[in-house]
C-alpha cells in the first residue's frame, strides 16, 4: 500500500490483508539499512489475526520517497504524519534497533496515540563506534561486512524464518546492499548510524511514555547488548523484558520467539 506522507510516496506492507483503519493497528519500524521485509513473519501473523499492519519503508529507503531522516526526532515526526495519513488515531509501535529509538521518541511525543511500545534489539545510548561510522561513509561494503559479523550469532535460520538452507549472513548482506543502492543521492547507511549515535533524548522520552513497554533483546547481541538497555528498562512504565537466544538480527534468528513475545505482549494471552 502507498500513502502520501509529508508530500512524498511512502510504502507500507500490510501483511497480505487489506488495510482497515477500524482494526487495532500496529506499525513495524525497521533499523539501519533494512526495510519492511525484516518483519515478514511477524507482520503477516498480526495481519492474519485481526490487526491492521503497517510495516514501513522509512523515507528514502527502497520503495519510499523523500529525504531519509537525519535524526531520530525527524523520523518520529514522520511516524506521526504516517498515522495521520492512514487515518489511525492510536497504534502499537514495534521498532528494531534504529527503529526502536524512533518508536520510543514517537511514543514520548504523542503518548495518547500509542497503545503499546515494543523496543526490539534496543540500547540507550545507542553509540556507534567512530570506526564504524567512518566505514559506513567511506567504505560501506567493509561496514556491511562488519555489521553482519556483529549482528548474527548463527549461520542459518530456523525453518519458520526464511527456510532451511538460507544463509543468514548472505541474505542480510544482500538486503543491506539493496537498501544502500536504493538511494543514490544519500548514504542511508551513514545517515542512519549517525542518527542513532546522536540521539540524546532517551531518558526524557521513556519518562514521557504512558503505555506498556516491551524490551525484546538478544542474549548474544553484540550491536546492542542486553546490558545496554537495562537503565532504560528500569525507567520505563509497565516494563516487561524478554531475552531470546539470538544476536542483533532477532527477527530472523529467533522468529518464533520474537513473534510469541510480541503476541503475548499485545494480546495478553499465549
Amino acid at each position: 500500500m502507498e500513502l502520501q506522507v509529508n508530500g512524498h510516496k511512502t510504502f507500507v506492507y500490510t501483511g497480505g490483508k487489506p488495510f482497515d483503519a477500524a482494526k487495532p493497528s500496529v506499525v513495524f519500524i525497521h533499523g539501519v539499512l533494512n526495510d519492511h521485509s525484516v518483519w515478514i513473519l511477524q507482520s503477516r501473523w498480526f495481519a492474519h489475526h485481526g490487526w491492521n499492519v503497517l510495516a514501513i519503508d522509512l523515507p528514502g529507503h527502497c520503495k519510499s520517497e523523500g529525504p531519509p531522516p537525519a535524526s531520530v526526532e525527524e523520523a518520529a515526526g514522520f511516524v506521526l504524519a504516517l498515522l495521520d495519513a492512514a487515518g489511525i488515531e492510536k497504534a502499537a509501535l514495534v521498532g528494531h534497533s534504529f527503529g526502536s529509538l524512533i518508536a520510543l521518541e514517537t511514543a514520548a511525543r504523542a503518548p495518547q496515540r500509542v497503545s503499546h511500545l515494543a523496543l526490539v534489539g534496543t540500547a540507550y545510548p545507542m553509540a556507534v563506534s567512530p570506526a564504524l561510522l567512518q566505514s559506513a561513509l567511506e567504505a560501506p561494503e567493509q561496514a556491511i561486512a562488519m555489521v553482519n559479523t556483529f549482528s548474527h550469532s548463527m549461520l542459518a535460520p530456523p525453518p519458520s524464518s526464511l527456510g532451511p538452507g538460507t544463509w543468514l549472513y548472505g541474505g542480510s548482506r544482500a538486503l543491506m546492499r539493496r537498501v544502500l543502492a536504493s538511494n543514490p543521492q544519500v548514504n542511508v547507511f551513514h545517515t542512519g548510524f549517525k542518527a542513532c549515535n546522536d540521539y540524546a533524548n532517551g531518558e526524557a522520552a521513556i519518562a514521557a511514555v504512558q503505555c506498556p513497554v516491551l524490551f525484546l533483546l538478544g542474549e548474544a547481541d553484540q550491536m546492542t547488548p542486553p546490558r545496554a538497555a537495562q537503565a532504560l528498562a528500569k525507567k520505563a512504565p509497565q516494563a516487561k523484558v524478554v531475552t531470546v537466544k539470538a544476536g542483533h538480527a532477532l527477527m530472523s534468528e529467533a522468529p518464533d520467539d520474537v513473534l510469541f513475545a510480541l503476541r503475548d505482549f499485545m494480546l495478553g494471552t499465549r
